[in-house]
């Protein structure tokens, strides 16, 4: 798979990024928002208020300073690692396919690693010895066959995954920043798969300890940046489920190795298979699903999505918003139908909808839906 090659951030415009997406309430979706409809993070960020006060913010989010920015770039320059943003020659190209990719990530290793087409293996931290041989049998094949394997560090089959694919080139997401790693057992081969060929990265700031949240965000990347997802052992409430159901969501093929009936660690991944998902047995299950896939480059913007027209119409009023906060509630609808229910037009929603989610009232969800952060009366 060939790497696109996108113009580079200057300094100061990283910076900027970097404070842009630090700001709180401002996210993936938001952050795009924000660079097509002001052209610049910078311009963005002395916008923010303003926008902040319109969508009905109780209070207005701290941005960080420029200095708190350069700290934290300085601590990854010590670490070894450097922020990447969305466009650049070195970010996950596949990533960049799903809705709402992280507009920056932090990188420690080889860009190199993100143009081979990537397949994850998840699984149970407390797996089975014959679920570890397992996942490291696949990952070490797949790495022979000139693939990278993306996991994400834990315990059991991620770890298993990580040291079957180290010769070749594997990938660990951080579910907290990157000099924050978890679990603590597996430093030393996170040092060794950023050396040798592979990478870890993380969306998340340096200093950031995981919380139970950030995991399933973690897990999100992990299935974006992969033309498809194997799970070796799932219990039946096991992350590695939210794993399958997102990279499902993303149109990412969803493997699954089957398990004894009588071992719960397999009930998740025999019901995944109950479910449609491709029977894995050995490697080339994976790679003849595959094959059609890992040799297609398709063509990837150069930079993020095209604005919506904001100088074809003045920009939305009082009104405007009250009936685009009134066609919302708790359950996500689509934004084409915000738009024809309230009859505006798309540009004036794109900008309520902003303003709503940067006030803290407005949150995304998969597909391109919205919804109304009820709040307390």
């Amino acid at each position: 798979m060939n790497k696109p090659a996108g113009p580079r951030l200057s300094d100061r415009q990283r910076l900027n990024w970097l404070r842009l997406i630090r700001t709180p309430n401002v996210g993936p979706a938001s952050f795009r928002d924000l660079i097509n409809r002001f052209g610049s993070a910078e311009t963005a960020i002395e916008m923010l208020p303003e926008l902040m006060i319109s969508g009905g913010a109780n209070r207005i989010a701290r941005i960080p300073s420029v200095t708190e920015a350069e700290a934290e770039m300085e601590m990854a320059r010590r670490l070894g690692a450097r922020f990447v943003c969305i466009g650049e020659p070195d970010y996950p190209p596949l990533l960049r396919r799903m809705d709402n990719p992280p507009p920056l990530l932090a990188i420690k290793g080889a860009g190199a690693v993100f143009g081979l087409p990537a397949v994850a293996i998840v699984g149970a931290r407390n797996a089975s010895l014959a679920g570890i041989k397992m996942a490291r049998a696949l990952a070490a094949e797949l790495g022979r066959e000139g693939y990278s394997v993306v996991s994400g560090l834990a315990r059991g089959i991620d770890t298993a995954a990580h040291q079957g694919s180290l010769a070749t080139g594997t990938v660990g997401v951080f579910a907290g920043g990157l000099d924050q790693p978890y679990p603590r057992e597996n430093i030393g081969l996170m040092e060794q798969m950023a050396t040798s060929g592979g990478a870890i990265v993380s969306e998340m700031p340096f200093g950031w300890e995981p919380r139970a949240q950030d995991f399933p965000r973690r897990n999100r990347i992990v299935a974006g940046m992969t033309l498809g997802l194997v799970v070796v052992e799932a219990a039946k409430r096991s992350g590695s489920l939210i794993s399958a159901r997102l990279a499902g969501e993303m149109g990412r093929l969803v493997f699954a190795v089957p398990g004894s009936p009588l071992d719960p660690r397999a009930a998740g991944t025999n019901g995944l298979l109950k479910d449609g998902a491709i029977l894995v047995t050995e490697a080339s299950d994976i790679m003849t699903a595959l094959a059609p896939l890992a040799g297609v480059s398709r063509p990837l913007p150069q930079s993020l999505d095209e604005p919506p027209d904001f100088s074809a119409t003045p920009p939305p009023g009082d009104s405007h918003r009250d009936r685009v906060v009134e066609a919302l509630g708790p359950v996500p609808v689509g934004v084409d139908e915000i738009i024809r229910h309230t009859g505006l037009h798309p540009a004036q929603v794109f900008m309520i909808l902003l303003e709503l989610d940067l006030a803290g009232r407005l949150e995304r969800h998969s597909g391109g839906a919205v919804s109304l952060v009820l709040q307390d009366p």
